[in-house]
């Protein structure tokens, strides 16, 4: 049997030996509400309502022209029928390996109630009046900080950051308008497949995945659109 601890005198835990038993629900093609918008709202209520930090976090792969993939964890901040929208730097990495290849993966790893879901999709920026009113509402220190930042830089260490996020603070102070940088945006995930996988007993897990029907946007809310199909685990 292995040891959950190394014997070398390493505490750190045999990754081997960290293991659990999926037993917290099943997915059934029935239990599938008719659309994919429906079926992850529910689910991402499920995953709110049980307490889990941040919910709306996922974890977001891209890749460059050579293909080299990267991933990051960015939050949702919106799903309608369209798709998935996040914000960011539009000078970030993320940006502009999407701008160069617009093929994106959207991993919501909601571990503690045994689910995750999985979005493939192609990006596209979101218009800039949704930008500029979900700008507006986050709160000061982040609109500030959206200025300080040259995110994905090198720069030469912490206190350059404070130094210049001090000196907008200043410029910008508390209930003062904090213009919309132009290189800060967002963005649109549209869906090609949707994934909802449901841990089971004996690694048998429940997979059942929305696959769009024909090439083009698809609309998440109408269940026409979609195809529907058990993938083996």
């Amino acid at each position: 049997m292995t040891s959950p601890v190394p014997p070398t005198g390493d505490r750190s835990p045999s990754a081997p030996a960290l293991r659990i038993s999926y037993t917290l629900g099943t997915l059934a093609e029935s239990d599938l509400h008719a659309s994919p918008l429906e079926q992850f709202r529910s689910w991402f209520g499920d995953a709110v309502e049980s307490g889990l930090q941040e919910p709306n976090a996922m974890v977001l792969a891209t890749g460059d022209a050579q293909g080299r993939p990267s991933t990051r964890t960015v939050l949702l901040k919106d799903v309608d029928e369209r798709g998935f929208v996040f914000y960011t730097n539009l000078e970030s990495r993320k940006s502009h390996e999407l701008a160069t290849n617009p093929a994106a993966s959207c991993l919501f790893p909601w571990l503690a109630l045994h689910r995750q879901v999985v979005v493939v999709g192609a990006a596209e920026l979101v218009p800039r009046d949704e930008v500029e009113e979900y700008f507006r509402s986050r709160p000061h220190g982040s609109r500030v900080g959206a200025w300080a930042s040259s995110q994905s830089t090198v720069i030469d260490g912490r206190a350059g950051l404070d130094r210049r996020y001090a000196e907008l603070a200043q410029q910008y102070p508390e209930g003062a308008d904090v213009p919309l940088p132009d290189f800060w945006g967002g963005w649109l995930v549209r869906p090609e497949t949707i994934e909802f996988w449901q841990g089971r007993e004996s690694r048998l897990h429940d997979r059942l995945q929305f696959r769009r029907r024909a090439q083009g946007a698809a609309d998440l809310a109408d269940a026409s659109h979609w195809i529907v199909e058990r993938l083996s685990p």
